[in-house]
Order: structure tokens, then sequence, then C-alpha cells
């Protein structure tokens, strides 16, 4: 499966062109928080996406609500809300929860994602061994190279201890600009900050 990851996009139109260009090549489309600022035009942003065609999952960022980022997914043909749940296309499993980018501990986080545990085991058992498992988060996990700003690590140890214990194949995520398009790993997980203008990612 060809995912393309995109992240941090704060109402660039530059950016969202790329998305959409580089959308005809993926199967899926990921965006992992702050596709807005403040919500600014934010309608419209969702709108582009959704004419893309291809399933979209999204997570709010800092910058939205999860009210609103839901109420537009809901008027949404293609475009999933991905916070605190889950979407499978055949062996592949995406779990969402953005995560507080500004915390280094995270109780909400650990409370949303409790539930969803017990789903990405029950697959586990199901496809004996070939699921791939993606989590999308806003926060990047602490001590990797894509939380590394101002000469120390300023991620997020709850969002970290979600990957080691879950050991999803690949995690996307964002906050932090400064890290744009660098990438990581957590034992086997694969961590990406694609961006803004995105990354497609084999998988």
């Amino acid at each position: 499966m060809k995912i393309l990851a995109f992240v941090d996009l704060h109402g660039n139109l530059t950016a969202l062109s790329d998305i959409a260009r580089k959308a005809k090549k993926a199967d899926v489309v990921v965006c992992a928080g702050d596709l807005s600022t403040f919500e600014s035009n934010i309608d419209y942003l969702m709108y582009k996406l959704d004419k893309t065609e291809k399933p979209v999952m999204i997570i709010p960022g800092n910058h939205e609500s999860e009210e609103m980022v839901e109420f537009l997914c809901k008027k949404s043909k293609n475009i999933i809300y991905l916070e605190k749940r889950h979407y499978e296309i055949g062996n592949y499993l995406f779990i969402g929860n953005s995560g507080n980018g500004f915390a280094r501990n995270d109780p909400d986080f650990a409370k949303g994602t409790k539930r969803l545990v017990a789903r990405i085991e029950q697959k586990r058992r199901e496809y004996k061994g070939s699921l791939k498992y993606v989590l999308v988060v806003h926060a990047a996990p602490y001590k990797t190279k894509l939380d590394w700003i101002a000469g120390s690590h300023n991620g997020n140890r709850t969002v970290r201890s979600f990957i080691e214990k879950t050991k999803p194949e690949l995690v996307v995520c964002g906050h932090l600009h400064e890290n744009a398009g660098k990438q990581d790993k957590i034992g086997k997980s694969i961590i990406v900050n694609p961006g803004a203008h995105g990354k497609i990612i084999s998988l």
C-alpha cells in the first residue's frame, strides 16, 4: 500500500496542491493534524482534500477542535475522522489519537487509546502476523530525531510508551515544524514527520 502522509499544512495552498498531485499516486491519504491555522478556511481545505477522491484519514492538531474536524468529516464523501478511532482496509489497521504536542505526559492520550489496544491485538490474531498497523498522532514521541529542538528532546513520553507497547509498523506525526521530513525508529517502528508537502510511504 502507498500511503501519502502529511502534517502541519496550516492552510498553505501551495502545499495542498502538492498533496492533491501526489494523491494520484497513493492508495490512501493520512493527515496528522494542523490542516489549518486556528480553523481559518478549514471548510475549504477539507473540501479540497475530499476532491482527491481517495480515502483521507485525518486527526485534529492543536489548531483544530475535535468537534469541528468531526463535523466536517461527516459532510465529506471521502474523509474519515480517525481521532480515537480505527479504520481498516484489508490487513491494514489505522489508529489515530492526536496527543498533546505541548505536554511531556498525556493522561488523555492514554485514556483515549486504551480501548484500541484490544482491537490491535484482535486484528493481529486474525491476520496471524500479516497485520500492518499504522499509528497517526500529532505529537512527536519523546527522545527521537523528531522531537529534538533547541538542544533538547521535547516530545511526548506517553506517545512513546504507547508505541513501545503496541509496536506499529509506521507512526505518522508532526507538530514540531523544525523536524519536517525527518525519520527515526523506536524499536522496529518507523517514525515519520512528513511535513506539509507530504511524503508517499510504501508499506
